[in-house]
């Protein structure tokens, strides 16, 4: 399959452009430490790393938001998180010859993640990956996160671009969501943190890659 007549390529960012599971892992298992308890290895936490605080404190401590320890202990890994977040992650492989390729083609490219500005502005703009980004949309940009469509609808609008001419490219459930409410074409990125629990086919995502390269063939 192919698709028709597209103008510009929006994607998530952890886990379908970069691996920020050891650091995000990293920043909460201090906590642990911190606190006199075990280091938990990185597969404890990389299937949990496209949740963010929610995931990576549910996973180190067992507790839930509804915890009256939990604000207090998600500044903390916010603080950690902060403080780490460019030493281990880095893009997932195939990520960059996939930009480089969208750039060949003329194709403008962005990002739109739940990822607070707060992370999202120094990472991609400690990672040389993102100077080519034409739009860089967070959770915080607009009132809204994914799965509302309006962050996507936001990042069209900043690259004058028509949602229907636009591929949204993600790895969680959300995404797919957020992108069929904006009226863009979907791809599920399967390579991403999919636990064995997803049901890629569930989403209904107008077609899946199991690696970067796989771009190239949908448009």
């Amino acid at each position: 399959m192919k698709f028709q007549n597209i103008q510009a390529v929006l994607f998530d960012l952890d886990g379908t452009l970069i691996d920020s599971a050891p650091d995000l892992g990293a920043a909460v298992d201090k906590m642990r430490v911190d606190r006199g308890l075990s280091s938990l290895p990185l597969a404890h936490y990389r299937h949990m790393a496209g949740a963010g605080a929610r995931g990576m404190i549910g996973l180190a401590f067992g507790f839930t938001p509804e915890h009256p320890e939990y604000e207090a202990m998600k500044e903390e890994f916010f603080s950690n998180y902060e403080a780490c977040m460019t030493e281990r992650t880095f893009a997932f492989e195939g990520v960059s010859q996939m930009i480089e390729a969208l750039v060949s083609a003329n194709l403008p490219w962005g990002v739109v993640t739940n990822k607070s500005k707060r992370f999202a502005e120094p990472l991609t703009q400690a990672m040389p990956l993102f100077k080519t980004a034409a739009v860089v949309i967070s959770g915080d940009t607009t009132p809204y996160a994914k799965p509302h469509p309006e962050p996507l609808l936001e990042a069209a609008r900043r690259l004058g671009m028509a949602p229907n001419a636009c591929v949204y490219v993600g790895d969680d459930e959300r995404d797919i969501v957020a992108g069929f409410a904006a009226g863009m074409k979907t791809v599920a990125a399967t390579y991403g943190y999919l636990g064995a629990q997803a049901n890629v086919e569930k989403w209904q995502a107008h077609a899946q890659i199991h690696s970067p390269f796989e771009l190239s063939n949908l448009i």
